[in-house]
C-alpha cells in the first residue's frame, strides 16, 4: 500500500513529536515536580504549605498525562529503544515510579488527621515525590549522552552491561542537577503566579533566584563537557532514512566531540542552547522584579531550550551504546514499521489537539491564586 508519507518523513516527525511530548511533561508535570521539591522550604505553617499543594492540587494528575504520553509515544514508535532502555534502566525506573507513587498517596492522606508529625511526614514525601524524579530523569539523560552500556546480539537481542551506581558520573550528576535546579526554577515561578502574594511567594521566590543561576552555571558546565570530554558518536558513512529498522545495518563509531557536529552542519540549531541560557536568565529577572509572568515564561523557556539541546545535538542518535557502539539505536534504524508510525500519526493528528484544547480550558477554568484564608474555609481543598 502506497502511504503518503515516506518512511524516512514519519520517522523524523515522530521523532518531532517525542520531543515535544517530553518538553510538555517538562513544562507541566515539571512544576509539580518543582512544587513539591520546594514544599518545606517555602511552607512554614501547615496553613502555608496547604496553599503550596493546592497551587498545583487541581491539575497534577492530568500533567502526568505527559509522562505516560511519551513513554507511550517510545513504546509505540521506537520498540528498540523502549525495550533496551526500559529493562536497562529498570532500577532508575523503579526508583522515579516509587518516588512518584508517593505523590498522589501524600496529596490524599496528608490531611485525613491533624497530628502535625503525620502531616510532616507526607509533605517530606511530596518532596520525594518531586526532587528524586527531578534528579533521576536528567541522570538519565545524562546516561543517554555518554551512551548505555548494552549491546545486541545477531538475533537484535540486548543484553545490558551496567549497574544502578554506575549511572551516576560526574557528568550525569551535572545533568541531575541541571535537571533539579531547571524544574526548581519552574515550580518556584509557578509559585508565583499561582500562590497569593505575601510570605510564601517571597521565599520561593529567593529560592528560584539561586536555581536560575545555579541552572545558568549548570547548563554552561555541561556543554563544556560535551565540547571538551570524552563524548559523542558518528555515523560512518550516508544514514538510510528509509531502510529497514536494523541497528546493526548502522556504522557506528564513537566520536569525542562529535555531539557538536549539528551545530556546524545546522547554524540555527544553537537557537536551542541559547534560549536555555536566555530564558534562565529572563527568569532570574523576572523573580527579581517581582514579575510573575516574566519569570514563568523564561522558566517555560529555559526547559524547552535545555531539553531541545539535547535532542538536537544527538540527532540521529536516540540511544547509542558505550561498549558497542554498532549496536546503537537511531531515528532510521530503531522505528516501528512504516504503517505503524502512519496510523499512529493520524491518531495523535485526531486526539492531541482534542487533549490539549482540553487541557486549556481546565487551566483557564481552575486558573487563580492558591490563599491561607482559602484553605482554612474550602472543605473541597487538599
Amino acid at each position: 500500500m502506497e502511504l503518503p508519507l515516506d518512511y524516512g518523513t514519519l520517522r523524523l516527525i515522530w521523532w518531532a513529536l517525542l520531543g515535544i511530548l517530553l518538553i510538555g511533561f517538562a513544562l507541566t508535570d515539571g512544576f509539580d515536580l518543582g512544587v513539591g521539591a520546594l514544599l518545606p522550604f517555602v511552607g512554614k505553617t501547615d496553613e502555608e504549605r496547604r496553599a503550596v499543594i493546592n497551587t498545583v492540587g487541581p491539575t497534577w494528575e492530568g500533567n502526568q498525562v505527559w509522562f505516560i504520553l511519551g513513554g507511550g509515544a517510545i513504546f509505540a514508535a521506537w520498540p528498540f529503544v523502549y525495550a533496551v532502555s526500559f529493562s536497562g534502566f529498570y532500577l532508575a525506573m523503579f526508583l522515579v515510579l516509587s518516588a512518584l507513587i508517593l505523590r498522589p498517596v501524600a496529596f490524599k492522606y496528608r490531611s485525613k488527621r491533624d497530628d502535625p508529625r503525620w502531616r510532616s511526614f507526607w509533605d517530606w514525601a511530596l518532596f520525594v515525590g518531586g526532587f528524586v524524579p527531578a534528579l533521576v530523569f536528567g541522570v538519565a539523560v545524562g546516561n543517554v549522552l555518554i551512551g548505555a552500556p548494552f549491546r545486541l546480539d545477531d538475533t537484535l537481542r540486548s543484553t545490558y552491561e551496567g549497574s544502578l551506581l554506575g549511572l551516576f558520573t560526574p557528568f550525569s550528576l551535572v545533568c541531575g542537577l541541571l535537571s533539579v535546579t531547571m524544574l526548581v526554577l519552574h515550580g518556584a515561578a509557578w509559585l508565583g503566579v499561582k500562590v497569593e502574594r505575601g510570605p510564601i511567594q517571597d521565599r520561593a521566590r529567593r529560592i528560584g533566584i539561586v536555581a536560575a543561576l545555579l541552572s545558568v552555571v549548570l547548563f554552561a558546565v555541561g556543554g563544556l563537557f560535551v565540547a571538551f570530554g570524552d563524548l559523542g558518536f558518528r555515523i560512518e558513512g550516508a544514514a538510510d532514512m528509509g531502510g529497514a529498522s536494523n541497528p546493526l545495518r548502522t556504522t557506528v563509531a564513537a566520536a569525542p566531540g562529535a555531539w557538536m557536529d549539528n551545530y556546524g552542519a545546522y547554524p540555527w540549531m544553537i537557537a536551542a542552547p541559547v534560549l536555555g541560557f536566555v530564558g534562565a536568565l529572563a527568569a532570574l529577572l523576572g523573580l527579581r522584579l517581582k514579575s510573575e509572568p516574566l519569570a514563568l515564561t523564561g522558566s517555560s523557556v529555559s526547559a524547552l531550550g535545555i531539553i531541545s539541546t539535547v535532542g538536537l545535538s544527538m540527532f540521529p542518535f536516540i540511544l547509542p551504546s558505550s561498549v558497542d557502539p554498532q549496536s546503537s539505536l537511531t531515528v532510521w534504524n530503531a522505528s516501528s514499521s512504516h504503517l505503524t508510525l502512519f496510523i499512529m500519526l493520524v491518531c495523535t493528528i485526531i486526539f492531541l489537539p482534542i487533549v490539549l484544547a482540553y487541557t486549556a480550558w481546565v487551566y483557564r477554568v481552575l486558573w487563580g491564586r492558591s490563599t491561607v484564608a482559602a484553605v482554612r474555609t474550602n472543605p473541597d481543598l487538599y
